[in-house]
């Protein structure tokens, strides 16, 4: 019996092998694709990760990539140096601004879409508003920018000159230079150009909702509004939470839509500098313009620090305030 028992285990772990190797097989181009992701994100997001340590050294590019391990060690210099710099509190202050006025108003407008667009009935009509309304995601933020030119500039614009034409301005609006409209015409860009897209995570999340709830709802005599409060919300709430710790952790890259630096660094000017002057923009500034590399990867290392901090924070208040988490 003994001996049966130790013979039947290798037959049956050369069954479980040939069963995998078999499923393997059938599913051969998923791990392709599945491998193509993995070597992609090795190369283009792990491999540069070495450069890290070009935060806690002088490197030069005279230096070259060997230059990288051979610089000489200064610890927490440069950290120290963006501290101290008599621009720090204002670009802080810039990018958690902005990142939290985006996060406050466009966090809550993809969702108040899809309810929108889930109650609407003529389906035709619904995957019209929803394909024009995602539509602009694909279009870059150079020819956003193009299209703001276009439409508010104090020379051709045609905002301005409809605004005057009316008689409800005396004088053009320099809405791309002044800095006090910069944080508005930030956020009303990423709205128009993101909106559209998240609306289809809670779209399809909004999906998942067992159509005999509404009808049970609808029997008791609930109405629109209150199906709405009572299965539509409960029903995205995890979708709502998951979303919400991937802004939140990405608050200082832009939040949702993660967009901070293409608008600081495309909309910004000299002139509005004193509100578009973000952390993105300046690290890439020094570490471009000046080749201060290493000052650079100081600043985006603690922004990264930062935004790791946040992601865990907010998954593990999520956790013990709600049964959805990110992880």
């Amino acid at each position: 019996m003994e001996l049966d028992t130790q013979i039947a285990r290798p037959a049956a772990k050369l069954g479980e092998k040939a069963l995998l190797w078999k499923r393997f097989k059938q599913q051969k181009m998923l791990h392709l694709f599945v491998g193509l992701g993995m070597i992609f994100l090795l190369i283009f997001s792990y491999t540069p990760m070495f450069g890290i340590i070009m935060a806690f050294k002088d490197y030069s590019i005279s230096s070259g990539i060997k230059g990288i391990f051979t610089s000489e060690w200064v610890g927490l210099k440069y950290f120290d140096e963006f501290v101290h710099d008599y621009q720090f509190g204002t670009i802080v202050r810039n990018t958690l601004m902005l990142s939290l006025l985006k996060v406050i108003f466009t966090f809550p407008a993809p969702i108040i879409f899809a309810i929108m667009l889930n109650e609407v009935k003529n389906m035709a009509f619904k995957r019209f508003v929803q394909t024009v309304s995602y539509l602009p995601h694909f279009i870059s933020w150079v020819v956003v920018v193009s299209l703001a030119f276009f439409f508010l500039s104090t020379d051709v614009g045609l905002v301005n000159k409809a605004l005057l034409g009316l008689g409800l301005i005396d004088k053009q609006l320099d809405i791309l230079t002044n800095a006090n409209y910069f944080w508005g015409l930030a956020v009303g860009s990423v709205m128009w150009k993101e909106m559209g897209w998240w609306t289809i995570i809670f779209l399809a999340a909004i999906t998942g909702i067992n159509p005999a709830l509404y009808e049970a709802a609808q029997i008791d005599g609930a109405g629109r509004l209150a199906r709405i409060r009572h299965i539509t919300i409960p029903g995205m709430k995890g979708t709502i939470i998951v979303v919400l710790i991937l802004t939140i952790g990405s608050i200082l890259g832009g939040g949702l839509g993660g967009s901070n630096f293409e608008q600081a660094y495309l909309l910004g000017n000299t002139i509005n500098n004193p509100t578009s002057e973000i952390v993105q923009t300046y690290a890439f500034k020094v570490g471009l313009r000046d080749g201060r590399f290493s000052y650079a990867a100081a600043i985006d290392l603690i922004q990264s620090v930062i935004s790791v901090v946040l992601i865990f924070s907010s998954n593990y208040i999520a956790k013990r305030k709600s049964d959805s988490s990110l992880f």
